[in-house]
């Protein structure tokens, strides 16, 4: 999920969380900076509402060379590999906070936190990251202590047996796809790359990296334009370039990548599968808050959802079940029918205080979302910022750990 700007809209990043790494205007983006390879860096070192609109395009069948059948020296292919992932959870709102772990209003993960997400039922943990904690910024020097405490979170939930998933998150918005930013855009993610790539070359296949997240230019909802996907998906090419060329595990470690601003119309109209040196080992990360209206507006009057609902001023007139079946079915066409495994690295209806009759549908919702991924063989994380009360998505009390709606979770690992 992506924040809408970090300074003028603080309330809403605590309520709805922070998802995107294509935010903000300002900062580093708009000065690029000649900073050496990423082989110059030391060793030692070592939504939003998302726009869906009508397709009118051809499924046509994902092409490239990492995307065959045939399996490689590890003996697992991508298809695979997603069905042994489960049922996942998102540790939102922590680890990508701009400005510390603590700085959008949540506690410091804990050991005991996913000890208690595992036994509540869920397979794996998605950490969102921002990086940019520098010990030399000009350079883009990951302070050690960092990546030190990111280790110390997915050791957590490794040792809780949860696979995990760390990404490349919103960051304060430095991840602008267009032709001006290009060249400072791929410079700065190639040695950050580096980096954390090194860093967890020895970790096994139970980490999957992710490159980036929800990214699009600032303010811009619509249909991207030739340049914007074309960018984009040359920063996945740039990630998974980096990350092969490390070694280690990451020769052959699952990387997921994402389309433009992980639509899933977007995705299935402009996506292109980066080459790959290993073989099977991409996924295709997409998210979904569909209708918008009723997951992630506050201020909306649409309070019901689905087959059940009894209001219809209170319901939205499309994406109900039926466009869910047909949204998920085209990305089980398109990429898990032609070999390439599928995340759906966040969904989420947040909890409206004070609506009668809301959290039944909240629940028929969420639950409907998670079966149909799962019926068309995706990964479903759910998004958890954290939060509990009016506009959260939270599932659990961070600080205690004890389960907050005990009858949402349920559903959603069943």
């Amino acid at each position: 999920m992506r924040i809408l700007n970090f300074f003028a809209a603080i309330a809403a990043l605590l309520l709805l969380g922070a998802c995107g790494s294509g935010g903000s205007t300002g900062g580093a983006s708009s000065t690029p900076v000649q900073s050496s390879s990423s082989s110059s860096i030391e060793s030692s070192s070592s939504e939003s509402s998302e726009e869906s609109s009508e397709s009118s395009s051809s499924e046509s069948s994902a092409s490239s060379s990492s995307s065959e059948s045939s399996q490689s020296s590890t003996g697992i292919t991508s298809v695979e590999f997603s069905a042994s992932m489960g049922v996942g959870w998102n540790l939102g709102n922590t680890l990508e906070a701009v400005g510390g772990e603590t700085a959008w209003g949540n506690p410091k993960a804990t050991p005991e936190l996913m000890q208690a997400v595992k036994a509540a039922g869920f397979d794996n943990v998605r950490l969102p990251v921002a990086w940019s904690q520098f010990s030399d910024e000009p350079n883009f020097v990951i302070d050690p202590t960092w990546l030190a405490r990111v280790e110390e979170v997915v050791t957590y939930a490794l040792d809780a047996e949860l696979m995990v998933m760390i990404n490349m998150h919103w960051d304060g918005g430095w991840m602008q796809p267009t032709y001006a930013e290009q060249a400072y855009v791929n410079n700065r993610m190639e040695i950050m790359w580096q980096q954390i790539a090194t860093h967890f070359s020895e970790f096994d296949q139970n980490l999957v990296f992710a490159c980036t997240n929800e990214v699009m230019v600032e303010g811009d909802y619509g249909t991207p334009i030739e340049e914007y996907y074309t960018v984009q998906n040359g920063f996945n090419q740039i990630c998974v370039d980096t990350v092969r060329a490390t070694g280690g595990n990451n020769s052959e470690r699952f990387l997921a990548v994402q389309g433009f601003n992980t639509n899933i119309d977007h995705t299935i109209n402009f996506f292109e599968l980066p080459d790959d040196s290993a073989t099977d080992k991409l996924l295709v990360e997409v998210h979904y808050y569909d209708p918008f209206n009723f997951t992630l507006n506050g201020d909306s009057q649409i309070t019901q959802w689905g087959a059940g609902a009894t209001d219809a001023g209170a319901t939205e007139t499309w994406a109900n079940e039926s466009y869910v079946d047909t949204q998920f079915g085209r990305m089980k066409s398109k990429f898990v029918d032609n070999g390439i495994g599928v995340i759906l690295g966040e969904y989420g209806a947040f909890h409206r205080e004070g609506v009668d009759g809301h959290e039944i549908f909240r629940n028929a919702w969420n639950d409907y979302i998670t079966q149909a991924a799962l019926a068309n063989q995706m990964v479903p994380m759910y998004w958890d910022n954290g939060f509990t009360g009016d506009t959260g998505f939270g599932l659990f009390n961070r600080t205690t750990a004890e389960q907050v709606y005990p009858d949402l979770i349920e559903l959603i690992t069943q």
